[in-house]
């Protein structure tokens, strides 16, 4: 067990509050933890951690899967990589290795958050799903219930501070689609989906016009799959680089300068010169400009790496949303009805946030988000934080974890790390550790 992680037992298993706690060899035991509980290994979990060792201030990762950021690892697909230049996707104190290319690919990202968790000896402690967490107000401390499904025990964590890290991607969205059980065919999440290779030769829908659906497309064209895609919205395509620079690059440095509004025109003139009109492709775009719809409801514009010109080429079908699935076939809401052999559901993640944490002030119940939006969400009541919720990626969640860090480091200073030590004493056995 960690150095900063004390187990409670011996005397103290006479206290009330600690009833539950039985011999070795049972199943239920009791940690008191000095620094923050973070709640969630990925990539905003370890920028609040490294903050944090930053600051001499110990804390503890409980994580459900096996590894680091589980949803890069297990649950993308092969051919993905950073929508974004990797300079706007670096966590707090470490760079990307020059060499790395600007887009880095999956399997980069991946082993940039490894050095990074070896650097600052971040250990998360994994197979560990927090399944209830609550403010003791008699107490003054959050007690967690975590369940290690690997080794069968539930452990109770009681900390001072809580940093909820599980993300906005926790939970695939699965919708219900009328006919499921009928169509017969392979009909799967893209938090399965691996590579086109599997679906060579076959009729594909991709539901969901976003990054991942646009990429899954094209992914599935390049390994000889005939893929068609359901536009149920409305959205924006831009392309990645315009003028020589990165379009979000190019973005976040007109902003200093110009208004959002101004800034959106821009972006759709310089899009419709290079893309053309995406509505004659059945992409219509939204009446609010790009930024200024991610900015108010979190939705991002797909950075074109090619598949819009498979559209045009008639490689992939755009297809309007779904009335009903049959037997290896789909009707469509305009009245078609088309063969498909398998279906991709791209149709996204949510936070799964209300399903553990126990609290009413700082998370919407409906979505699972802070219900202050950025760049005050991070913040609640009794010590409890939040990072990687700003829906402005990775630099959202770098900034919120430095917040977080100064915030804490405030506390472990002042007169409640005093308080907060009286109370460990009076529950911790007597050693000489």
């Amino acid at each position: 067990m960690d150095y900063y992680l004390r187990e409670i037992e011996g005397k103290q298993a006479h206290d009330p509050l600690f009833m539950k706690n039985k011999s070795p060899s049972s199943t239920e035991r009791c940690v008191w933890v000095p620094g923050p509980v973070i709640v969630g290994a990925g990539p905003s979990g370890l920028a609040a951690a490294a903050c944090l060792k930053e600051k001499n201030i110990p804390s503890v990762i409980l994580e459900r899967s096996n590894c680091i950021a589980s949803l890069w690892q297990l649950k993308t697909y092969d051919r993905l990589r950073l929508h974004l230049p990797k300079q706007f996707c670096e966590l707090p104190f470490m760079e990307f290795p020059e060499d790395f290319p600007t887009y880095p690919s999956k399997q980069q990202f991946i082993q940039y958050l490894e050095c990074y968790a070896a650097r600052y000896g971040i250990r998360p402690r994994f197979n560990e799903t927090v399944k209830h967490a609550e403010f003791d107000t008699t107490l003054g401390c959050w007690r967690l219930k975590s369940f290690d499904h690997k080794a069968e025990i539930t452990t109770e964590y009681i900390c001072r501070w809580l940093i909820v890290a599980t993300g906005e991607n926790a939970e695939a969205v699965v919708p219900e689609i009328e006919g499921t059980g009928e169509f017969g065919g392979s009909i799967k999440h893209t938090s399965l989906y691996k590579s086109g290779e599997e679906f060579r030769g076959k009729r594909v829908l991709v539901v969901g016009c976003g990054n991942s659906g646009m990429e899954v497309c094209l992914d599935l064209c390049n390994h000889n799959a005939t893929p068609s895609l359901v536009a149920r919205d409305t959205v924006h395509v831009l392309p990645r680089e315009m003028l020589g620079k990165s379009t979000f690059g190019l973005s976040m440095w007109l902003l200093k300068w110009l208004p959002i509004r101004i800034v959106d025109r821009f972006l759709l003139i310089v899009s419709w010169l290079m893309l053309g009109d995406t509505a004659r492709l059945g992409l219509d775009r939204p009446q609010l400009g790009p930024l200024e719809l991610k900015n108010r409801s979190g939705k991002t514009p797909v950075l074109d790496v090619g598949t819009l010109a498979k559209i045009k080429g008639g490689d992939i079908k755009v297809r309007p949303g779904i009335k009903r699935l049959k037997h290896h076939a789909v009707e469509f809401i305009d009245g078609r009805t088309e063969n498909f052999d398998a279906i991709i559901l791209a149709t996204g993640y949510k936070s799964n946030v209300p399903y553990w944490l126990k609290e009413e002030n700082m998370f919407s119940k409906q979505d699972g988000f802070p219900k202050s939006p950025f760049p005050n969400g991070w913040k609640g009541e009794n010590g409890l934080y939040a990072v990687g919720f700003t829906k402005k990626g990775l630099l959202g969640a770098s900034m919120d974890a430095k917040k977080i860090a100064d915030d804490i480091k405030r506390c472990w200073e002042g007169d409640e790390a005093k308080e907060i030590a009286v109370f460990a004493r009076s529950i911790l056995p007597q050693s000489n550790s």
